[in-house]
């Protein structure tokens, strides 16, 4: 028999893979019960009340297709940056919206600038449409703008990736700074500024919306999956020029959105006093994990996130040996991929259940591997 594929040579090249292993994963293949899940930076406090009522309300209407032009989420998140409609995408999470990004904009063989141990869904698109990923080291655990921009102009690279506040390390860059790189970025460079962590980061980090609507070179992606508590809804957007914005409509699934996840955003949006309670939540169990780390002899770093970066203190094989030694406790936690950022581990905040179960078992796994 022949070994004709009926693939394309780009994706018949490509492995199978998935670029987290999840908790299920883990729980079928280990034959472990996840009992903490404080490792895909979800956020363990939940989404408002009022947000699960109107989810539960409207539950009968979800025979009918979403609105396929998404206006009503359009208006509501317009009025809540204050800009126009006209400026926002809508698509399911940033993940699926950086996939279109990705098609957008990349032929294949073409260079494509992003930070080396970054956010690695990002990296996913990249090969599936056949890009040539350009990586810049980190810098003192934070995403490296010189080196980025140098990169751009370097390879005269059509994207850009960057992050702020960042995700594996949690780290961030004031919003001059941010604005001063968006802006010395060439205008034949489209920038991504993923803001996944906006609401949960110091205030001196997010760039005010007017600083860069301007900017047809410039998305910025957003979601209702960290700080609101919607990861399993999918839903994101992207900021932009209209001009950028409408490119979307060009490639998207117009019948794409789930009704109840638009629901659910709408109603997360009108919540805003859930929204500051949830994100005074998510710093104090910040807060909590350091202390967990600096008492067990670990070295916590500073984050912007709903998640803690914390410095292991020896290599990635022992940072490992961390991860899967808490898993056999039941508490789910990640690390970054690479070196050397991989001398960390990564604890998601939760509930107060959630912390003290990591408060229990760090000491045992540490005191394990001697």
């Amino acid at each position: 028999m022949s070994a004709f594929s009926r693939f394309t040579p780009l994706v018949s090249a490509l492995p199978s893979t998935v670029p987290f292993v999840g908790p299920e994963a883990i729980e079928r293949q280990r034959n472990l019960q996840v009992k903490a899940r404080i490792g895909a930076n979800e956020n363990g406090f939940g989404p408002a009340p009022s947000v699960l009522a109107a989810m539960r309300e409207q539950a009968g209407d979800i025979w009918k297709y979403n609105d396929p032009e998404n206006y009503a989420l359009k208006q509501a998140l317009a009025a809540h940056l204050g800009t126009s409609a006209s400026n926002i995408a809508i698509g399911g999470g940033i993940d699926e919206l950086l996939g279109q990004i990705v098609r957008l904009v990349i032929d294949p063989g073409l260079p494509v600038v992003t930070s080396l141990g970054g956010y690695p869904t990002f990296n996913f698109h990249v090969a599936g449409f056949g890009g040539r990923l350009v990586t810049v080291p980190y810098r003192q655990d934070r995403e490296d703008l010189g080196g980025l921009l140098d990169a751009v102009k370097r390879e005269n690279a059509p994207l850009v990736y960057f992050a702020n506040p960042d995700n594996p390390m949690g780290s961030w860059w004031d919003a001059d700074e941010v604005v001063a790189f968006a802006k010395a970025i060439p205008e034949t460079t489209l920038l991504v500024l993923d803001e996944a962590y906006s609401e949960t980061g110091p205030a001196s980090s997010l760039p005010s919306i007017a600083s860069l609507i301007d900017r047809p070179n410039i998305i910025r992606t957003r979601t209702f999956s960290k700080a609101y508590g919607l990861a399993g809804a999918r839903v994101g957007y992207a900021i932009s020029t209209p001009d950028t914005a409408t490119a979307f409509d060009k490639i998207r699934n117009h019948f794409g959105m789930n009704r109840l996840a638009t629901v659910a955003a709408l109603a997360a949006l009108e919540d805003q006093a859930y929204l500051n309670e949830v994100v005074g939540n998510i710093h104090a169990a910040r807060d909590r994990i350091a202390g967990i780390a600096t008492a067990n002899g670990l070295q916590p770093l500073a984050s912007a996130t709903n998640f803690v970066a914390i410095d292991a203190g020896r290599d990635g094989i022992y940072a490992k040996a961390i991860v899967d030694g808490l898993m056999q406790h039941g508490v789910f936690i990640r690390m970054p991929g690479v070196a050397p950022l991989n001398r960390c581990i990564r604890v998601s905040v939760g509930p107060e259940a959630d912390m003290a179960l990591f408060e229990e078992a760090l000491p045992l796994v540490l005191k394990s591997l001697g």
